[in-house]
Parts: C-alpha cells; structure tokens; sequence
C-alpha cells in the first residue's frame, strides 16, 4: 500500500506534514474511508508509527497537530474547537468527505471535539485513553507555564515520567518522543495545554453520535474508571473496552492490541 509525508497547506492559515497510507481517490463510500489517527499533546503523527505497522491494511491519516512535530507553529489558534477545525482541514486538503477517528490522550478529546462539532465528517470514533474532561487547570501547568526557550531536554524527559509504564516500550520509541516534546517552542507547550484545560468537555456542549469504541488501561492514574463510564454513558453507540495491567499511554503499551481491536471494530 503507497504511503507517505506530504505537506499540506491547511484553509486555517497554516501547513502541516501529514502521513498518508493508500489512494485517497478510491474513497468513494463510508466503508472505505481512512481513518484519521490524532495524536496526543507534546507528542507528533509518529507516535503511531507503531500503530501504523500493524495496520497496514488500511488507508491512514496522521497528521501533525498545529504547533506540534514538523507543524507550524503560530502564537494562537490553540483553542480545542480550532485545533478539531485544523483536523478537519486535513481532510479538506485531502478531498476526503468522512473518515474514522482514532484519537489518543488528549488526541481523544480533539477527537470529541470534531465529532459533536461536525458529526456529517466523522463515520466512527475510536478514543484510547481518553479523557471525558480536562476542565480544570492540571497540577503540572505552573512547570509548563515557567518554561522558556530553548525547552530543557531534561524537562522534556522528567515529564514522560508523569506516565507510568506496565508494559516495555522500547528506548527508541521514547526517545523519539523527547524529539516530539524539544520541537515545540515553550509558547507553544503553553498555549496548547492552556486550549485544553479552558475548553468545555465537548460531550458537555453536544452530543457524539458516532459509532463509539472507547479503550481505557486499568492503571491510569490520570482518567479514571468512573469518568470513562460516564464517557460511554453519553455516547448512546459506544463499547467501553478496559486493558488490565495498562497505563494511561495505551497507545505505547499495546499498540498490537490497539491495532486488533481498532481492526476489528471497524469490520464489524
């Protein structure tokens, strides 16, 4: 299957690298839409890169979200509602009418976001370790908030520890993720995480009526069970998976099983 990073001039104003795997001309039904993978804050589309390799069957979009990765990088514009207007500018710069979403972490509440907001452009939804609401301002924003240029490595690297780990994720793969967190400007870390905790939860302003697999690790101490309950509690069409001995980075832990189960709900 052809895939590749191309460079997409988005009609909000910015240009972002995106990973495409397979002909997005051959998307003429809802059956064959890609599905359209957004990634978590301080992280990049390559955070999938493990995902990616295991669902090679299917036709992906991977975006950078707007000041992350090789994305621009602009002061403003990191509201919720404009990053979920961004993703829908992806697919606008790819001609594709509808697609699924996979969003992890935050990524999943961007993810939300586009569902309630334009619902006619998502045809499912998968949410891994995702949280209901990020409406309250985190412990950790005074350490983001007193960042300056250029970002300490050893910061970036101390706050990945924020994240227990049940499961080995290899070096390389975390150490791409310090990369991910020294390409964001301290502005950027600052505004991004500022969108997401002043944001009302959007299952709070509207209703997700998409298709809905929600999968949540046991272990994550930062979403917890309840709120992944009262999640799938809103979501009329949603199935509500929980992965034992799992975190709150499913995605880095188990992305075969991610991979599986992401196969399998969109078969069905």
């Amino acid at each position: 299957m052809e895939s590749g990073v191309r460079t997409l001039a988005l009609n909000t104003g910015i240009s972002v690298p995106c990973f495409v795997q397979g002909r997005l001309d051959e998307t003429r039904y809802d059956g064959d839409a890609p599905l359209l993978l957004l990634h978590a804050w301080g992280e990049s589309w390559r955070s999938f890169e493990r995902l990616i390799a295991s669902l090679s069957d299917l036709l992906l979009v991977a975006p950078d979200l707007r000041g992350h990765g090789g994305a621009d990088k602009p002061l403003e514009g990191y509201s919720l509602a404009e990053v979920a207007r961004d993703a829908v500018a992806v697919l606008d710069g790819l001609g594709v009418r509808r697609a699924h979403v996979l969003g992890s972490s935050s990524g999943g509440y961007v993810a939300q976001q586009l569902a309630v907001g334009y619902p006619e452009r998502v045809s499912s939804l998968v949410l891994v370790g995702a949280p209901l609401s990020l409406h309250s301002r985190p412990a950790f924003a005074d350490e983001v908030e007193a960042l300056a240029d250029p970002v300490p490595e050893s910061w970036v690297r101390e706050s990945l520890s924020w994240y227990r780990l049940l499961h080995t994720v290899p070096p390389a793969y975390i150490e791409d993720r310090v990369q991910d967190g020294l390409a964001m400007p301290a502005a950027v870390w600052k505004a991004s995480l500022r969108g997401l905790y002043q944001a009302v939860p959007p299952t709070e302003t509207g209703h997700v009526s998409a298709r809905t697999l929600i999968l949540w690790g046991a272990h994550d101490h930062l979403v917890p069970r309840k709120h992944q309950e009262t999640l799938a509690a809103r979501i009329p069409a949603s199935l509500l998976k929980i992965y034992g001995e799992t975190g709150h980075l499913v995605l880095w832990e188990s992305p075969e099983r991610v991979a599986g189960d992401v196969v399998g709900f969109l078969g069905s």
